[in-house]
């Protein structure tokens, strides 16, 4: 491989911050292996990334289909110097709503499912002093009510990254946590469509922590993070970082937004769930929160 070469294996690259990260590496002349649960999705970012994209269905929750997908990236592209572990899904609802079923499958997506990936592109990694980057979530620095079981696999997604970068330093691999707060993307305003409880929670915080971000900024911060090969990616990267910073302050500045919204969220969550039952936590709108839901379907 040319040292002026370099390929990416992207996970939940069918959509989202995955796609647009993809497409903006395309255009700077990374080669791409490009993982999505919808093949079809990963197929469609691919043929917008141009001819050095691959795409590959798999799913993270299956060692064997992410194996697949990471020997057919090598096996065309000759080796990897970015693993951008990007995939993962988002329930809703309280904790004391939430069925240990519907936690087990958050957390076998979001937190097992990113060590999945480590595990199986790390090799290549190591071979080529390389970086992995994890996408986490201004969650694991503190979840609000209504994403308990999302901030838990994100805060473990968070210290898996962080032991990580310790570990293999000294094999020349680098390895950064990504940390966003609302993006503009099908999953977060999908799930304002889904139901309330998303859009309650996010309604009752105050002032820059309620609104959107363009996806365009989140992937700014990102291939900048991956130029820099940095330990951590934020954005908005001033009130993320900030928080951040005064992390042992971080609770109690986001306190009285959390404490208040916790009534609402809660009454959402119960209404939800006497319309749509003990699952209403999770979608099923996309190919990913399907497969979780027939997960915990095989589950009972």
């Amino acid at each position: 491989m040319g040292p002026d070469l370099k390929t990416a294996f992207i996970t939940g690259a069918g959509s989202g911050i995955g796609a647009a990260t993809a497409q903006r590496l395309a255009a700077r002349g990374w080669r791409l292996g490009l993982v999505d649960l919808d093949e079809a999705n990963a197929q469609a970012t691919a043929d917008r990334c141009g001819s050095d994209a691959i795409a590959f269905g798999a799913d993270i929750t299956d060692s064997n289909s992410l194996a697949a997908a990471v020997a057919g990236t090598i096996e065309r592209f000759g080796g990897m110097d970015l693993c951008f572990a990007n995939a993962g899904i988002a329930t809703e609802g309280t904790i004391r709503h939430t069925e240990p079923e519907v936690f087990a499958v958050q957390v076998d997506v979001n937190l097992i499912g990113t060590y999945r990936t480590v595990h199986a592109c790390l090799p290549h990694l190591i071979a080529s002093k390389g970086y992995m980057l994890l996408n986490a979530s201004a969650s694991a620095i503190g979840a609000p009510p209504g994403l308990g079981a999302y901030g838990a696999s994100k805060a473990g997604v968070e210290s898996l990254g962080d032991t990580l970068r310790r570990e293999v330093r000294h094999l020349g691999v680098d390895v950064g946590v990504v940390y966003l707060l609302f993006i503009a993307t099908d999953m977060v305003e999908g799930a304002e469509e889904h139901g309330e409880i998303f859009k309650t929670m996010r309604a009752n915080f105050s002032g820059p922590l309620s609104k959107l971000i363009p996806t365009s900024k989140a992937v700014d911060a990102i291939v900048t993070g991956i130029d820099r090969r940095s330990r951590r990616v934020t954005a908005p990267r001033g009130l993320i970082g900030a928080l951040f910073r005064a992390r042992g302050l971080a609770p109690g500045l986001l306190e009285r937004d959390m404490l208040k919204m916790g009534p609402a969220v809660e009454e959402a969550t119960a209404r939800e769930m006497a319309a749509k039952g003990e699952k209403a936590g999770l979608r099923t709108d996309t190919a990913a929160t399907a497969a979780a839901a027939k997960a915990i379907e095989e589950r009972k």
